[in-house]
């Protein structure tokens, strides 16, 4: 092994990847003529590119055996720039491999020189990439979002898109199961927005029964219907200037649909009872756990609604797609509920920490918050234990890339686990760790941790 950059190139024609060796004089060339070798290639080497003729056997006449390849590689790797060859069908070949994550493509036969170009620039588009990872992950510690806690590079994402999008006036769809906090992120969608100095004004549309939702959103006029005493302005009409967060859009009755639609195409409400069209400026961020794609094909959501309301569709991973996640919630939440509820407890025992990194999570953060809550209650001396949160500790970990891979992220869980129990306290963490404080900042640094 030498400092060159890895390159891996998947070519079953020895000759031709003789001849792309002598080429790429510059990187170190890692060869492999079948699915099996490059997967153990990039298990081993770990590539920033990858250069992968779709034509390998036991198809070397068809692309099935090349785009099983591609997908396992971005499925075990899905930072390593991929660039495809195919001589069969190029085109609609190349599109295909690009909509499944393919960086790039080059059609055969192969021009050396043009190649170089496009594995040059991947090169140097992985390594900017990776940096960005590295200054988004400080910039997450030290700053936070709208209150959210987090540390993963899955939360991470969705918080770059919503600073992107947030001061962009259009509507935004939050797509997550129940409890993944996303009318935390509809609220961090207000206030880095420039309506942030309007109202934000949430209404769950499943919580309130149908008789009464469209009243609640376009509001009524006196004497409507029995009981309508007073003009009541709706919760579009509060949120003016400001942000409406609809959670669970898709509880919405068809017929409220259609009056949904007209407020987002003409930006004017009629009350119920009223008859004089009322202009109002405000912002739809809408969330809901359900398929809507499903239910526009069933007819139980109108496809002209859905496209209006998913301008910008943001997507928000489950706590389980989150690693590391809990952890630190869950010691944010001690400390929280603690002191109203139990100041005798100061923090997480190992086992709890074990089991909170074990457990599934189907309830997301909220049941997490729930079970802390709760634990907090039942909790008899100063930690809270697993058998506390009624949780074990057990769990099946899917093969990691590589061994190195393995090893980075076990001591990556043992590092967080250390800090939480030790309350972010390094001498107490590497106490516990077995290691010198040197030795801890070492690893935090590499690691890219923060204490």
């Amino acid at each position: 092994m030498t400092d060159k950059p890895v390159l891996l190139i998947v070519e079953d024609d020895l000759a031709l990847q003789r001849q792309l060796r002598w080429a790429y004089e510059g990187y170190e060339i890692v060869g492999a003529a079948t699915r099996a070798e490059a997967i153990e290639a990039l298990r081993s080497r770990e590539p920033a590119v990858v250069t992968l003729d779709l034509g390998l056997p036991p198809d070397p006449d068809g692309t099935s055996e090349g785009f099983a390849t591609l997908a396992e590689m971005l499925a075990l790797k899905p930072a390593t720039k991929i660039i495809v060859a195919s001589g069969h069908g190029a085109r609609d070949s190349a599109l295909r491999a690009i909509a499944l994550g393919a960086w790039d493509f080059y059609a055969k036969p192969i021009d050396i020189d043009a190649l170089g170009l496009i594995v040059a620039r991947a090169f140097h588009v992985h390594a900017l990439e990776a940096e960005n990872r590295r200054l988004a992950a400080r910039e997450t510690a030290a700053a936070g979002f709208g209150g959210l806690i987090y540390a993963s590079d899955e939360m991470a994402k969705v918080v770059r898109t919503i600073e992107r999008v947030a001061p962009a006036d259009v509507s935004v769809m939050l797509l997550g199961a129940s409890g993944t906090g996303k009318e935390l992120l509809a609220r961090g969608i207000h206030d880095h927005s420039p309506r942030r100095r309007g109202e934000f004004v949430a209404i769950n549309c499943a919580a309130i029964p149908e008789t009464l939702l469209e009243s609640e959103l376009f509001g009524h006029e006196k004497g409507a219907f029995t009981g309508a005493v007073k003009t009541t302005p709706g919760k579009i009409e509060q949120a003016a200037g400001g942000t409406l967060f609809l959670d669970e859009i898709g509880d919405v009755p068809l017929p409220l649909q259609v009056k949904l639609l007209r407020f987002l195409q003409e930006r004017v409400i009629e009350r119920i009872g009223g008859r004089k069209p009322i202009p109002v400026d405000t912002r739809i961020v809408c969330a809901t756990h359900q398929d809507l794609g499903t239910m526009v094909a069933d007819g139980r959501f109108r496809d002209d609604l859905y496209y209006r309301l998913a301008e910008i569709v943001v997507r928000i991973p489950g706590l389980a797609e989150r690693p590391g996640d809990a952890s630190l919630l869950a010691r944010a939440f001690v400390r929280r509920h603690a002191a109203a509820m139990n100041p005798a407890v100061t923090g997480l025992a190992p086992d709890a920490l074990a089991a909170i990194d074990a457990w599934g999570w189907p309830g997301n953060v909220r049941e997490l918050e729930n079970r802390i809550k709760r634990a907090v209650i039942m909790a008899d001396g100063k930690s809270v234990t697993a058998a506390d949160l009624d949780l074990d500790a057990t769990a099946a970990d899917a093969l990691p890339l590589n061994l190195r891979s393995a090893r980075e992220t076990a001591d990556r869980k043992a590092i967080r686990q250390a800090l939480a129990q030790a309350d972010g306290n390094i001498s107490g963490a590497s106490r516990l760790l077995g290691v010198s404080r040197p030795t801890l900042y070492d690893l935090l640094k590499s690691y890219d941790l923060h204490g």
